[in-house]
């Protein structure tokens, strides 16, 4: 029988020791969201990081802006919350308007307060394998494996999306620690020999249930990153984990996998930076 890799469970048994390291940075340490637009999506999300924030002792200060907004607005305002010595943390809600350059925006933020890792600086730390912050997400992946005393050093891992903010930095974050690393993609020839070959097998590609029986092997741990709405209107993965989770070793449910590690990592940056 598979063992559920419970990201819930985890992070609750994780809050304390978050809640006492916050407490030791600032008796009202501050976290700032900038949206800009008002995607359902995000909206969501961000609400779900207010009611963690809560939860932990962190005042999350919400900037919203309309899609119309200038560029030259949204920079000098992080400009002025890096100087802000009460905010220990900025991240900037993806996705934003196409017509705004992102990597402007971003690269704004300074590196000591970008918790979700998407600055240049603290991306190169990463390529360079220098790293001492992660993205969110790959932070999570990598503390709910370790807390379950699940090896990546020497193991095969195949990263199943090849995306700027899941794919290609866990794919990087695991190289770094010893893994054999193989990334597939929509270009990917035989994508089933290449994720039966893997120890792990992460899927973040945004397709409800696409990772049947058939892509999967009985040793694998599988790591599903994917949120997706189904036909019925509830929350299922990449992975068809009715029909996968019995055949393999390990797997992460979907809701209550991944998604509470990534929110709890994310506050977790805070006193890593």
């Amino acid at each position: 029988m598979s063992k559920t890799l419970n990201g819930r469970e985890l992070r609750n048994k994780l809050i304390p020791e978050l809640k006492s390291k916050i407490f030791n940075i600032s008796s009202n340490p501050q976290l700032v969201i900038i949206q800009i637009g008002n995607l359902k999506e995000s909206d969501l999300y961000i609400k779900i990081k207010k009611e963690f924030g809560r939860r932990i002792g962190v005042e999350i200060i919400h900037q919203q802006y309309s899609e119309s907004v200038l560029e030259e607005e949204i920079i000098s305002d992080i400009k002025r919350y890096n100087e802000d010595s009460n905010v220990f943390g900025i991240m900037v809600q993806l996705p934003i308007p196409k017509k705004l350059n992102k990597g402007n925006i971003l690269n704004t933020i300074d590196p000591k307060k970008d918790i979700d890792c998407l600055t240049g600086t603290n991306i190169n730390s990463i390529f360079n394998n220098k790293e001492f912050i992660l993205p969110a997400t790959t932070q999570g992946i990598i503390t709910l494996l370790e807390e379950n005393f699940i090896s990546i050093k020497g193991k095969k891992v195949a990263i199943v999306g090849e995306s700027t903010l899941v794919g290609r930095p866990t794919a990087l974050a695991f190289l770094n620690r010893g893994a054999t690393v193989t990334i597939c993609h929509e270009h990917t020839v035989n994508l089933e020999e290449e994720t039966k070959k893997a120890d792990i097998l992460i899927v973040a590609i945004g397709k409800p249930k696409y990772i049947t029986a058939k892509y999967v092997s009985s040793r694998q741990v599988i790591v599903d990153v994917g949120i997706n709405v189904g036909e019925d209107g509830k929350i299922v993965g990449d992975v068809d984990y009715e029909n996968v989770k019995d055949l393999v070793k390990a797997i992460t449910p979907v809701p209550g996998g991944i998604g509470p590690m990534t929110v709890f990592s994310l506050f977790n940056n805070i006193d890593t930076l």
